[in-house]
């Protein structure tokens, strides 16, 4: 099945030093642009992470230090990617919780400033399991009847999502799904726009940390203000920003908080 694409996707996968999004770093990153055309750009290189690969995830992802010891630093190949990205959708597996805010906070090291505004956002984990409830390699198996072979390599976990994505546009586009709200929808259509509907759960910062309550107000989501407005913290207790700012928040949550901030001292 070819997609129906008004710009170019680019599926991508992180094999990284861990999973904390504010302190790790990424050892290997496999991108598959897809063009309105159909055709297909894959690109992988491993990265020199500057940083030593923890044992415990060497063991996943089969990647050691010496494997990258003589890769580019991610700030070495940051323009070049941020230019493969640029005016494209982005599509992946587990991609908004994990690979994205990753991502991003790689970017910002750099002063790239990524952001996702204006971008559909397709992450075929959402769809599995909000569709069926399973693992990538149960996917695979279920999805495309094949054994995902060199599962953590992230050119084939980027390969067999993109097969994902196109075997649950077929399987599910005449499937009903009843929302919360008891509504009988059809949100597996073959546009990226829908799709970015159905699958991406929006929160302020990528991480989490802010979110947005029924009124469409960012709130923080920890912590003794949980589910208060940031703007009425930072209204009433302005030390709370000077303490997120020099804690260890990711850069990404604080480029919001800053740009809230700020919103907030224009209105006053």
């Amino acid at each position: 099945m070819k997609l129906h694409l008004k710009r170019p996707i680019v599926f991508f996968d992180l094999e990284t030093t861990g999973t904390d999004i504010g302190k790790d770093r990424i050892v290997e990153l496999s991108a598959l642009k897809v063009m309105p055309s159909g055709e297909e750009i894959l690109k992988t290189r491993r990265i020199n992470p500057t940083v030593p690969i923890p044992l415990e995830s060497s063991l996943i992802h089969k990647i050691y230090d010496e494997d990258v010891a003589d890769c580019p630093t991610f700030k070495q190949v940051a323009h070049d990617l941020s230019k493969f990205l640029e005016g494209c959708d982005l599509g992946g597996y587990n991609i908004l919780r994990f690979d994205i805010p990753l991502l991003a906070e790689e970017f910002l090291r750099c002063d790239i400033d990524f952001d996702i505004e204006n971008r559909s956002i397709v992450d075929a984990c959402r769809i599995f399991h909000q569709m069926e409830q399973r693992t990538l390699s149960a996917a695979y198996r279920f999805y495309c009847d094949k054994t995902l072979d060199n599962a953590h390599s992230a050119e084939a976990d980027t390969v067999a999502t993109y097969e994902i994505l196109k075997a649950q546009l077929e399987r599910y586009q005449e499937t009903p799904y009843e929302t919360s709200e008891g509504v009988t929808e059809y949100p597996v259509q073959n546009d990226m726009a829908a799709l970015h509907k159905f699958t991406f759960q929006k929160t302020a910062d990528l991480s989490g940390r802010i979110v947005y309550n029924n009124a469409g107000q960012e709130v923080f989501n920890f912590g003794k203000y949980k589910n208060v407005p940031v703007e009425e913290v930072l209204q009433k207790e302005p030390s709370y920003y000077d303490w997120m700012m020099k804690s260890e928040f990711p850069l990404y949550t604080k480029k919001i908080l800053t740009r809230i901030r700020l919103r907030g001292m224009q209105v006053s």
